[in-house]
């Protein structure tokens, strides 16, 4: 089983980092519960291979502290894992996937 929990980079610094990353129905949060999530990311099932991962949210609080990128990451070991394909649509993974694209060039649909 892949830790969705780990430091993924050198920005992981903030306060916050100790935040546990929680799997919940098609999506990564951070909170009590899904429906108090503080930080988020979401994807919808295509099929069996791929997935479409469209909204990426972190509180007010939580900006500038690395938080989505560590759901970012959470989301795609757990594609990884999977054999999944992301298709990205949300603009903060859009982003980093167009930035980055041969570390993710084995999931990107």
């Amino acid at each position: 089983m892949i830790s969705y929990n780990k430091r993924t980079s050198a920005e992981d610094g903030g306060k916050y980092m100790d935040k546990e990353i929680k799997l919940g129905t098609n999506c990564f949060y951070i909170g009590e519960s899904e429906d108090k999530a503080i930080a988020r990311i979401t994807w919808t099932p295509q099929d069996n291979q791929h997935i479409i991962v469209d909204h990426t949210y972190t509180d007010d609080s939580l900006r500038g502290q690395g938080i989505a990128g560590r759901l970012m990451a959470a989301v795609v070991a757990y594609a990884r894992e999977n054999n999944l394909k992301i298709i990205p649509t949300c603009s903060y993974v859009v982003y980093k996937m167009d930035r980055n694209p041969d570390e993710y060039k084995d999931i990107r649909a």
